[in-house]
Parts: structure tokens; C-alpha cells; sequence
């Protein structure tokens, strides 16, 4: 987005990416198309296939979507923005707090408090505004990530073509952002590598190319995703209370499968961390918060207590289960969050 902001033309924004210059502006983010996948399977997506695409860019860790849309909402890492997992701790109560429920009493606005990009656009005279599913409205997710702009709620995919084309073509210079929620919907439910999710894709990429038509010729338009995913076979599912001890010290787990938040008693982080590293061997990468700021980046004071004192990413074809408290996961067939290249490299697919 700050990419965006300066191929716009607007002041205090670099154009990291090399994003060519433009009147308008759609970022249209596809949930779940990692760069891997997209071409593994490119005979199923033509017109994505032949953009051209910004090469070297990862979503950051956790691969996930509430890490990943408000990194790129706010243009900010983690560690500052604080939404440092699909699960984590409330700090303040020790509660978990899952980020796409939004469940626990928390203001977003001051669990997020930085402006999103959008916001400054608009505020630089840049019409500005977010295209998305009509319940995804006043969410604690919205709100952190595409806050301060005006949201035009859709129900139905053809709705969703006429109002990004009517809402880009109201202003000069404008940006919209649009996401899509059905591919990553079909990799978790039948996984990335099924014909279910294929024909998505081609689905998806059929409704792209509608829509690059549908635009003004002055405007681009770029297709991006928040994460990568695996499919996960049943043999590399362990679930961590075949293992009781794993837990001892453990006072709440979150995260999700292939990235786990590990809360700990104080002064015991080190213990469990040992625990984990012996117990799973090379199958994860296990962690203390000493040197963390490679995946978070700089973490602030307020966001350290949402992270795991003990963090768990896994490797090949593993993940860490809680059949008691995250049973509904082990009925997913794929799934994303950790540190692989599968999970972490995303397109940046630009259609001028």
C-alpha cells in the first residue's frame, strides 16, 4: 500500500515495489494465493499467469490473515501493529482472542492504533475506499485494517465488479481495495491441491480479467494474497496432548497449527522451550522472544505480552494440534501460518 501511495503521487510514501505510475489504483487481494501455488497450477489461472510480478515479496510472519491484511493495511509489521496472530493473549485479562471472531471485549482501535494507509491517501486528497463482503462491516479486523475510509459493503461476486469499477471511476485519482475469500475457503475445507481448488482459481481468474476490462484505462490494477498453503497428511498431525508434558508451565495455548503461541508461567519459558525443541526435533522451528524481531520486526512495549513466550513454527508436512481446544482444526485439510517458502511468498501481480 505505502507502493501504492507513491506511484499516486502522493508525499511521504515510497515506492518499495516499483509500482508504475497511475491515476487510480485497485489492490484486489485473493486469500490464500501463494506464489507457489499460483504456478504449480498456472494452466488453471491465464490471465494471472501472464502479469507480470514483483518477485521477492513474503507476507510476513505469522503467515496468516489477520497478521497478514493488517501489514498490509497499515503498512507496518507485527511487532507495532499487534496483530500477531489468527489466537493470541489479551495481556490485559490472559484471555485468548481470536482475531477474525473478534470475541473478546477489546476496542480495536486501541489494539490497532496506527492510521491505515487508505486513511492517509484520503486524507492526501486521494479517494480512497474498501470494496468488501457486507458482513465483514464494523469488524475488529476491518477496523484495523482498512479503518477511515468508506467501506461499500457487497453481497454477491457480480456486485462486487459494478461497485469497484463505479467507485473507481468516481474521482480522478482514487485507490480501492477488494478482497476475495473463496480460494483460501476451498484450501482449508478440500485442500490446495484438489480439483475443488483449481477450478476456484479458474473461477477467480476468469472474474480478474472481467474486471481489468470493466477498469478505466488509466487505472491498475494489482492482485496480491496474504498467504501461502499447505496441505497436511493425517500422519504429520500431532496433537499435543498425546504429549502431556509439552504443557507443563503452560498456561494458554493460541496461534493456530502451524504457528503456536505458547504462553508460559513466569520465568519457565526457557524449560518449555527445551521441552518442545527434544520433543519435535527438526519437524518445527521452536523459539523463546530473545531475537524474535526477524519475524516480528520491532516489537513494541504493548504487543510483547500478545506473543507467545515460546513460539512454535512447523516445518514439512507437521503441525501442532489441541484436539480439546482447537478440535474444529483437525477437520481442515489445508492450512498456512508458518515460516516455509509455500506459506510466505505471495504474488504481486501488476495489470496497467
Amino acid at each position: 500500500m505505502p507502493s501504492v501511495g507513491a506511484a499516486l503521487g502522493v508525499d511521504g510514501f515510497a515506492n518499495t515495489l516499483g509500482l508504475p505510475e497511475s491515476q487510480r489504483y485497485v489492490v484486489f487481494l485473493v486469500d490464500g494465493l501463494g506464489l507457489e501455488l499460483l504456478r504449480s497450477n498456472a494452466d488453471a489461472a491465464p490471465f494471472l499467469s501472464s502479469l507480470t510480478n514483483v518477485e521477492d515479496v513474503v507476507c510476513g510472519v505469522p503467515s496468516t490473515t489477520v497478521t497478514s491484511l493488517t501489514s498490509l493495511g497499515t503498512g507496518l509489521r507485527p511487532g507495532q501493529h499487534g496483530m500477531v496472530g489468527y489466537t493470541s493473549r489479551v495481556p490485559e485479562t490472559g484471555r485468548r482472542m481470536n482475531a477474525l471472531k473478534w470475541d473478546q471485549p477489546v476496542d480495536p482501535r486501541a489494539w490497532q492504533p496506527y492510521p491505515t494507509v487508505l486513511q492517509r491517501l484520503l486524507e492526501a486528497g486521494i479517494s480512497a475506499s474498501s470494496v468488501n463482503d457486507a458482513k465483514f462491516e464494523g469488524t475488529g479486523l476491518t477496523v484495523c485494517s482498512q479503518r477511515g475510509v468508506p467501506f461499500h459493503g457487497i453481497n454477491s461476486i457480480y456486485e462486487r465488479l459494478d461497485v469497484v469499477v463505479d467507485v473507481i471511476e468516481s474521482a480522478p485519482r482514487s485507490v480501492t481495495y477488494a478482497y476475495e475469500s473463496r480460494l483460501d475457503h476451498t484450501g482449508h475445507g478440500k485442500g490446495c491441491e484438489s480439483e475443488d481448488w483449481r477450478t476456484m482459481l479458474t473461477t477467480i481468474d476468469t472474474e480478474l480479467m472481467q474486471l481489468r476490462d470493466e477498469l478505466p484505462r488509466d487505472t491498475t490494477l494489482i492482485v496480491t494474497a496474504d498467504h501461502g498453503m499447505i496441505d497436511l497428511p493425517m500422519e504429520g498431525r500431532f496433537d499435543v496432548h498425546a504429549e502431556p508434558r509439552l504443557l507443563d508451565d503452560v498456561s494458554l495455548l493460541a496461534g493456530e497449527a502451524r504457528f503456536r503461541h505458547l504462553y508460559t508461567r513466569p520465568g519457565a519459558a526457557e524449560d518449555v522451550a527445551a521441552r518442545w525443541r527434544e520433543t519435535l526435533g527438526d519437524r518445527a522451528i521452536v523459539r523463546t522472544q530473545d531475537g524474535l524481531e526477524d519475524w516480528f520486526g520491532p516489537i513494541g512495549t504493548d504487543v510483547r505480552g500478545r506473543i507467545g513466550d515460546v513460539v512454535v513454527a512447523s516445518l514439512g508436512d507437521f503441525a501442532v494440534f489441541s484436539s480439546r481446544e482447537f478440535g474444529i482444526e483437525l477437520k481442515m485439510t489445508g492450512f498456512h501460518g508458518s515460516v516455509t517458502e509455500a506459506e510466505l511468498r505471495i504474488p504481486v501481480l501488476v495489470a496497467p
